[in-house]
């Protein structure tokens, strides 16, 4: 079986040289970049499958990148490697398209942890389904396509795989710790917020299709459910 490729765009020498030697002690084949520019043209060349991405790059603006960078390998894992710590800039950087984030400094068990949840993620709702639909959503699961009314909608993948689940349990309510085991990983132990703006981000582009806005409701404290047309 052919190791899961990283890329690793860091332009701090020692965290960059770091992360290679123990990415690749881990069994993954890793590129390392330190520029936004050599980081697309890796994309480019070699579409990873996961992307640990530093958001305070010399020549280009982190959140920029990692839009650019989800334009080019639409299924790839992002992760953002951050120094800021004020909560608005993550959730940018999140709606820009990264899956996740860590925060500067990290401790490396962490982060290898994080990024092997996400790589042996699944598709949430299983193959031989060949649609699941509420309403005017429907998903064809097997090609990993969604409509509304007969329109269809670009969906990134966890963004496809929530949707999923929400439609597949359509009028119930589902909680945060199912959402975060199907679509992330059982056994999943950070940070939430990047759930709250995938919801976020999919009620947008359900709402840009003529759907309600309030189709996916939020219940506090339990998790969220999607409406059944009334």
């Amino acid at each position: 079986m052919t190791p899961d490729s990283i890329l690793v765009v860091e332009d701090d020498v020692v965290i960059g040289s770091e992360l290679r030697t123990a990415l690749g002690s881990a069994g993954f084949r890793v590129t390392w970049v330190q520029t936004g520019a050599d980081a697309l043209e890796a994309t480019a060349a070699d579409g990873p499958d996961l992307v640990l991405l530093d958001l305070g790059l010399p020549d280009i603006d982190g959140v920029l990148l990692c839009r650019e960078v989800r334009a080019q390998v639409p299924a790839a894992v992002i992760v953002v490697l951050t120094a800021r710590t004020a909560e608005f800039e993550v959730v940018v950087a999140l709606d820009a398209g990264a899956d996740d984030y860590l925060t500067k400094p990290f401790r490396l068990a962490e982060l290898l942890a994080r990024l092997r949840a996400h790589l042996r993620r699944r598709p949430s709702v299983p193959e031989s389904a060949a649609a699941v639909s509420a309403g005017r959503v429907r998903l064809n699961v097997s090609a990993r396509r969604a409509y509304v009314g007969g329109q269809e909608v670009a969906l990134r993948p966890k963004e496809f795989d929530l949707l999923a689940v929400l439609v597949g349990a359509a009028g119930t309510a589902v909680s945060r710790d199912r959402l975060m085991a199907e679509v992330w990983d059982e056994h999943w132990f950070g940070s939430t917020k990047t759930l709250d703006v995938h919801v976020s981000a999919l009620r947008r582009k359900l709402s840009d299709r003529g759907e309600s806005d309030d189709r996916i409701t939020t219940l506090r404290g339990h998790g969220y459910r999607y409406e059944l047309e009334g």
